[in-house]
């Protein structure tokens, strides 16, 4: 698709919310203490908001069905009203409500029978409790309306008669608070109709009065109406636990893009400034491209361009997607690298043979792996019918490894054979520990903290009266991610070129080395540290890591949860959580100190490539190809190029050629910024002066000077490596 011509007009209006973000991240930048590590979610901070939560009696925690929806109604209709004067749509959130207002699993609940095992292994995300990882599906909204949801909620607790009303009581509050915030904006547009003496304003602000209206009727009937839709539960959904997805975005609005545009309702441009609204509003993921379920129809239509063309030209943080399968038309993706090489960042791509071969070995058809949008940082999902609950639970494997070797000197007699049995032993109650934990999961989550808000949108809870997490959808697939790939597989290779092949150490000097932090051994920790690492093609650490890989996926896959007979999905993916894990755990054998952060994901270390005259994105993209975990979810590969390196090995078509090669063998995720060595440099040791360089931290994508500085060096570090 040719480019969109945007008027200076539109460019304006896209501007001023830009502008506005500017502001509004400043405020919440000083609310916060000066960085936040996370997306840079679209709320406002309304410093003079208060809620009064009504607490369960003798609890400070709100819990249950009923107790958590009736408060969380009641702030819906309680919260805020904001509508930008530049912006088509009306809405914006105010905060995590459970962090404003302690929201979890009561004291009764808690898993202490497993706490010592959390505290030995590092177990700090261990899934339970864990809320809002599972995808939506908006049709259900957009056919029904808000008032069809309302109805719906009614008719099944009329329908159903259960013996406890605590489920529909709570659902209901919900949606009715919904619909009083909807109801609340609409008080608002027409208020700013009415006052504004701006003629343009006044008249944005009656057509925003004129969509709520409509929206309190029935379901949305144009593209605007649609958007603001998703706008409004993108504020309810963001609020309750943090929720973030919209699913298969081009598809979802190519009907009334289509019936619009045909009729002269809206031009491309004018969708292009609906969309960025709908961008302003929050960083919900979603995604663009890829096939229908049958195979026989690439999803990318003039609409996916219009929704990469507004989040390029809004050119704030957005978690949007681009999927790529074997075939596709290639155009999307180089307009989607042409933004990135002029922003340095944009959409991340969603890879589709490894998600989706994964899956159908799972045991389930191929046309429904290829519904699984990508709705995470890391993670997709089949909106409304799967409970994948991806990206809530760690183990960090390099703690396995802490206890092996501490067993194999204990024993007195080491071997690599005695080592690895050990650390298979030691990941082994791990595994299980957190299989355990899911049961526990399974059993209280429910009555503590229901989907109140994604169960609106899936396929059965409310049919059957049943939270999600809990048999309400079809598909439970629990997810374990193993973590420090590299660190371990590093370790592993070190003691066995430098200790067994080389003898340049003897275990013992080794052992003493790694359990003192290296104290007076500092040629002994460049020693192991020296090696070549997982990545470089002559390094053993690549052997290593596919055997560590096969032991965890095996342990993952062979067995479900003990009592409940729950499936779990091996992942391999540490978000940006590298520094929280590596600061409790003791230095390692490849040269690792104790607290250094531990490795990315399956991402082999920063530096891994020094002196090897090739490529190194591409050795890096091999490497994780060649360890995914392979049952349909994510061991994602982040790319972090300089652009004066892309430029001289090819540009886009080699970035092209880069992506669809991974995709090819079997990887699942790749996240790209492409900025130059000096400009991260810069931005680094005077965040302040670069307010508007966007990044991709992990799969998410976040204002640079927004992170803490130990954040900030994880991408300093992928640069220069």
């Amino acid at each position: 698709m040719d480019r969109v011509t945007i008027s200076n007009e539109i460019v304006s209006r896209i501007k001023a919310l830009r502008e506005t973000k500017f502001i509004e991240n400043k405020r919440k930048l000083a609310q916060k203490g000066g960085s936040y590590n996370i997306d840079d979610h679209g709320y406002i901070y309304f410093a003079d908001f208060h809620f009064e939560p009504e607490f369960p009696e003798g609890s400070d925690v709100l819990y249950g069905e009923k107790c958590v929806g009736e408060n969380l109604g009641r702030f819906f209709k309680e919260m805020p009203v904001y509508i930008h004067p530049q912006s088509a749509l009306a809405g914006a959130w105010a905060g995590f409500f459970q962090e404003m207002y302690p929201t979890g699993i009561c004291e009764a609940d808690q898993p202490v029978h497993l706490f010592d095992l959390h505290k030995k292994y590092g177990l700090q995300q261990t899934g339970i409790g864990g809320m809002n990882h599972l995808s939506p599906d908006m049709e259900i909204g957009l056919s029904l309306g808000f008032q069809g949801m309302l109805n719906k909620i009614r008719y099944y607790k009329h329908k159903n008669q259960p013996a406890s009303a605590d489920f529909y009581a709570g659902h209901e509050a919900v949606m009715v608070g919904i619909i009083d915030y909807t109801k609340n904006h609409l008080a608002e547009a027409q208020r700013c109709a009415d006052e504004s003496e701006d003629e343009w304003e006044k008249e944005n602000y009656a057509e925003i009065a004129s969509v709520l209206e409509n929206l309190l009727q029935g379901p949305p009937r144009t593209f605007r109406e649609a958007c603001q839709f998703l706008a409004i539960f993108q504020s309810a959904d963001r609020t309750y636990f943090g929720g973030g997805a919209l699913g298969q975005l081009d598809e979802l609005l190519r009907l009334y893009y289509e019936q619009d545009t045909a009729t002269g309702v809206i031009t491309d441009e004018d969708a292009v400034w609906m969309l960025a609204s709908l961008f302003y509003n929050d960083t919900h993921y979603s995604q663009i491209g890829g096939q229908s379920p049958d195979g026989t129809r690439e999803l990318t239509s003039p609409l996916s361009y219009l929704i990469l063309e507004a989040s390029h030209v809004l050119a704030i943080p957005s978690n949007l997607n681009v999927r790529v399968f074997e075939g596709s038309d290639n155009k999307l993706l180089h307009r989607a690298l042409e933004h990135i090489m002029a922003c340095g960042t944009g959409a991340a791509f969603s890879l589709s043979k490894g998600i989706e071969e994964g899956f159908v070995k799972q045991g389930h058809p191929i046309e429904l792996a290829r519904m699984r949008a990508k709705v995470g940082c890391n993670w997709v999902a089949l909106p409304g019918i799967e409970y994948p609950l991806q990206d809530v639970t760690r183990l960090n494997m390099a703690w396995p490894l802490h206890y092996a070797l501490e067993d194999v000197m204990v024993d007195g007699n080491p071997d690599m054979t005695k080592l690895w049995e050990r650390f298979a032993h030691h990941l082994a109650i791990a595994v299980k520990c957190l299989k355990d934990g899911y049961d526990w999961h399974y059993e209280v989550v429910s009555r503590n903290t229901p989907e109140l808000v994604l169960n609106l949108f899936c396929h059965g809870p409310i049919e059957r009266g049943l939270n999600s997490a809990q048999g309400g959808v079809d598909i439970l697939n629990l997810n374990i991610d193993g973590i420090a790939l590299a660190t371990v597989a590093d370790s592993f290779a070190a003691i066995e070129q430098r200790v067994m092949i080389e003898e340049k150490l003897t275990w013992a000097e080794m052992h003493h080395a790694v359990k003192n932090n290296y104290a007076d051994a500092e040629e002994i920790r460049l020693m192991l540290k020296s090696i070549p690492r997982y990545g470089n093609p002559d390094s053993l650490a690549l052997d290593w890591a596919i055997k560590i890989r096969d032991e965890f996926v095996n342990l993952c896959i062979a067995t479900p949860t003990p009592k409940h007979q729950l499936k779990v999905i091996p992942g391999m993916f540490s978000h940006g959580d590298v520094y929280m894990y590596g600061e409790v755990l003791p230095a390692t054998p490849n040269g690792r100190f104790d607290g250094e952060e531990i490795a990315h994901s399956n991402d082999p270390d920063p530096g891994f490539a020094n002196g090897i005259m090739s490529f190194s994105p591409t050795l890096k993209a091999n490497a994780v190809a060649l360890t995914q975990p392979g049952w349909g979810n994510s061991a994602p590969l982040h790319l972090d190029i300089d652009t004066n390196m892309v430029e001289g090995a090819g540009g886009i078509e080699a970035l092209v050629a880069l992506i669809q090669t991974h995709n090819q063998m079997g990887g699942t995720l790749i996240n790209l910024n492409c900025v130059t060595p000096d400009q991260i440099l810069k931005a680094h040791e005077n965040p302040e002066a670069y307010p508007d360089l966007v990044v991709r931290v992990t799969g998410y994508s976040a204002f640079f000077h927004s992170l803490s500085r130990e954040y900030r060096q994880q991408l300093v570090d992928r640069y220069l490596s």
